[in-house]
């Protein structure tokens, strides 16, 4: 499974909440996800995007550049720790972006073949309609081996 499209089909039955909450994947190639989250249903007292949301969209980007980039049929992904630096509130639709360079993608695709998990962080940055960055987040995950 790769693709926004199978992201997006899957995320309603992997995910459900991140699915009722809007979350899609604009783009996914190996090394690189980009999803988004709406405004519409998703905002807090004060008229901004509710903070949850927020995270949700940055934590869910380790899963989504998993399928290109990783064979999901053998690996999984799980968060160990994620961080996030809210910067802006957010009034707008926001898109988060994640990459990971090419040597990291061959180091824990060869490193979880070999040892049935591997680290990895992942460095993500949420911009607002405007292009304005309304949080950054460092999260670290693993991929594990299915058993």
């Amino acid at each position: 499974m790769s693709g926004p499209a199978a992201f997006n089909e899957a995320i309603a039955h992997l995910i459900p909440q991140a699915h009722r909450m809007g979350v899609t994947a604009l783009e996914l190639a190996p090394g690189r996800a980009v999803c988004r989250v709406p405004l519409a249903g998703n905002g807090n007292h004060l008229g901004t995007m509710y903070a949850g949301v927020l995270f949700t969209v940055a934590e869910v980007l380790g899963g989504a550049i998993c399928l290109p980039s990783f064979d999901v049929g053998r690996f999984y992904p799980v968060v160990r720790d994620l961080k996030i630096d809210f910067r802006r509130p957010a009034r707008s639709d926001v898109t988060a972006t994640a990459e990971l360079d090419a040597a990291t993608v061959e180091r824990v695709g060869a490193e979880a073949a070999a040892e049935g998990k591997a680290a990895f962080t992942l460095a993500a940055e949420l911009v607002d309609a405007e292009g304005v960055v309304v949080a950054t987040t460092v999260g670290s995950y693993q991929l594990r081996a299915h058993r």
